[in-house]
């Protein structure tokens, strides 16, 4: 051996593929037949077992985690909000179809009420277009920073995470999607980089993956998913349990009037100075200015 190269150590044990490859070609008997007789690790009947529910939580953290540090994943912005808010094309088909219904069936109250529904509709998608629009910035702002790369991470559903894939999708860049399992109908959204689509089964994890590399946090408009990611993130940086970063909560009108947070100071029951964890935001570009002052990022090119 010369010029110091290192010789590579031969393993001395046989792989743990090695050996359930080998399992599997094993003499078939009443014993090898037995489920007692599976590798423990390849068998699912023992897997999902009440009592190994600690091994599973620790697999559900450590696949999604492996997997992006080989993708070289170290920065991430989330960005949440309601799954039933719709693309604009959606909303204004809908819309349509609601005013023809009306219009066959006049003074029908039904009626009515989806062309008020679908209207409605109409005015939220436009946090959809916003968040499509956010996570385009982002993207390119990312590929083109030496000095900090975010990638958009959503819970990878539809509505506002399908706008913010569908906008790192438009960029070219890669974005994750933390789905759960539900149930309820649940699937990743086809904008989710196929490679970076993860499922869980436990939501305490899926959450901790959100923050675990986040540089930002933006939400919009949404329901209890939305809300319960939102406070988890607003106590966890208050307690000083995760170091500060930008959160962002988009839309003024919407989070004053479904939540009095001055209410909460008046009585005490937050400091004056928690209500500067967080900021209003209005349009994607907005938003964008936040999180690039924070993380020191360019303009996209």
């Amino acid at each position: 051996m010369t010029g110091g190269a290192k010789k590579v150590r031969r393993p001395v044990f046989p792989s743990a593929q090695q050996d359930a490859r080998a399992a599997e070609i094993c003499l078939r008997s009443p014993q090898t037949l037995s489920p007692s007789y599976r590798l423990a690790y390849t068998d699912p009947d023992f897997i999902v077992r009440d009592e190994l529910r600690p091994v599973r939580l620790q697999l559900e953290l450590m696949k999604p985690e492996l997997i992006q540090q080989e993708h070289g994943i170290e920065a991430t912005v989330v960005i949440f909000g309601s799954t039933r808010i719709p693309d604009p094309d959606t909303a204004a088909t809908r819309l349509r179809e609601a005013e023809a219904l009306a219009a066959r069936e006049p003074g029908m109250h039904e009626a009515e009420a989806r062309v008020r529904a679908a209207a409605r509709e109409v005015e939220r998608a436009s946090y959809y277009r916003e968040a499509r629009a956010l996570a385009q910035l982002l993207s390119e702002a990312g590929s083109n920073s030496p000095a900090i790369r975010p990638v958009v991470i959503t819970g990878g559903g539809p509505g506002i995470m399908e706008a913010a894939n569908r906008g790192a999708h438009d960029a070219g860049a890669k974005s994750i999607g933390l789905n759960i399992v539900l149930p309820f109908e649940q699937s990743p959204n086809e904008y989710v980089s196929p490679e970076l689509s993860f499922q869980f089964h436990y939501f305490a994890v899926r959450k901790m993956h959100f923050l675990m590399r986040a540089r930002a946090l933006v939400a919009f408009p949404g329901g209890f998913g939305t809300l319960d990611e939102l406070f988890e993130t607003l106590t966890l940086v208050q307690t000083g349990k995760v170091s500060p970063f930008p959160i962002l909560l988009f839309g003024r009108a919407f989070w004053t009037r479904l939540i009095d947070f001055n209410y909460l100071v008046e009585e005490g029951l937050v400091s004056p100075e928690d209500l500067e964890l967080f900021e209003f935001v209005e349009t994607a570009e907005e938003a964008w200015r936040s999180i690039a002052r924070a993380l020191d990022m360019a303009d996209p090119v």
